[in-house]
């Protein structure tokens, strides 16, 4: 059974930095993505960013420049490293696995930018 464990969401300012983790457990295989969704009160839930186990990465427009997606194969562990942050940043961040056409997501963790 897999499992997706974030950590790192908080409360920060305008302009401030965040850095989530998630770490996958169980029968990962080699070849996969993981990523990043978020979902803020009242909207879908939206890619954030993607890297496969190959290292090839997509952002969402929104956030190309401002947020960097890395992973440690060794670990399956994903990272977001999120600079310049924005109140419409604002939202629950989930990790998510893709693993042989199935889908797995954390339990999500919140990220609040005051302005």
């Amino acid at each position: 059974q897999v499992q997706l464990v974030e950590s790192g969401g908080g409360l920060v300012q305008a302009g401030g930095s965040l850095r989530l983790s998630c770490a996958a457990s169980g029968s990962i295989f080699s070849k996969n993505a993981m990523g990043w969704f978020r979902q803020a009160p009242g909207k879908q839930r939206e890619l954030v960013a993607v890297v496969t186990s190959d290292g090839r990465t997509n952002y969402a427009d929104s956030v190309k420049v401002r947020f960097t997606i890395s992973r440690d194969n060794a670990e399956n562990t994903v990272y977001l490293q999120m600079n310049s942050l924005k109140p419409e940043d604002t939202a629950v961040y989930y990790c998510y696995l893709n693993l042989g056409g199935l889908t797995y997501w954390g339990q999500g963790t919140q990220v609040t930018v005051s302005s």
